[in-house]
């Protein structure tokens, strides 16, 4: 009996990551959730540590969207979610939440401690329910039927999470359930907060009046 929800895990080289995220997530296992891991050619070590922690573990060419598109492709899950490896569901969190919802995502909440993390947080949990699109940090979640009716993730470098949530919208509004996830602050940190806030903001601009993927991938991620 094929399982209500799969949990897609798109990863990269995450070995420091992979284990406390999969450890997370066994109780869902341990329930009948389905774990999908989707490895984009990992070198350190990330595949060999997953392997016995997950149900699929599936090896595809680099990029999130397409990952993403081929954890979904060997799923036959009612629902599908969309997971960072550092972010973490809500203790408690069931497929029943999803019960009834076409597509939605979380609120979040980041975990550093700096004050003005919570000030950020509000913004984007606040943002995404206004605009009714979800950034990848928020766990996204849609049924299969709705994934595959739309052909799935846009294969974009960047920003396909943007991309997917405005064709969603335009089919049905999103749900936003209730409970936050709780993501890594880590890229804030590191960063600086303002910058990263201030990053973010003209990413979003830049794609929004139509500047490619693959040059902001190339800002994103400079050599």
């Amino acid at each position: 009996m094929p399982s209500s929800l799969s949990v897609v895990v798109p990863v990269l080289n995450e070995f420091e990551q992979i284990a406390d995220c999969l450890a997370s997530l066994a109780p869902l296992r341990q329930s009948g959730v389905e774990i999908i891991l989707v490895d984009g050619g990992s070198t350190d070590g990330t595949v060999e540590l997953a392997t016995s922690q997950v149900d699929q573990l599936i090896c595809s060419s680099m990029g999130r969207a397409l990952q993403m598109n081929a954890g979904a492709a060997r799923s036959s899950a009612e629902y599908l979610l969309f997971l960072h490896v550092d972010t973490r569901l809500p203790e408690g969190f069931t497929y029943h939440w999803l019960e009834g919802a076409s597509w939605g995502f979380f609120p979040v909440r980041l975990s550093g401690k700096h004050w003005l993390l919570r000030v950020v947080e509000q913004a984007m949990s606040w943002r995404s329910r206004l605009s009714g699109i979800a950034t990848g940090d928020q766990a996204l979640f849609v049924r299969r039927d709705l994934f595959e009716q739309l052909d799935g993730f846009p294969d974009i470098s960047l920003m396909e999470d943007v991309a997917f949530s405005r064709e969603l919208k335009r089919v049905v509004r999103p749900t936003v359930l209730g409970v936050p996830v709780v993501t890594s602050s880590r890229r804030w940190e590191q960063r600086g907060i303002f910058k990263t806030v201030l990053q973010m903001w003209c990413f979003r601009l830049a794609y929004a009046v139509g500047v490619s993927p693959q040059f902001l991938l190339r800002r994103y991620y400079p050599q």
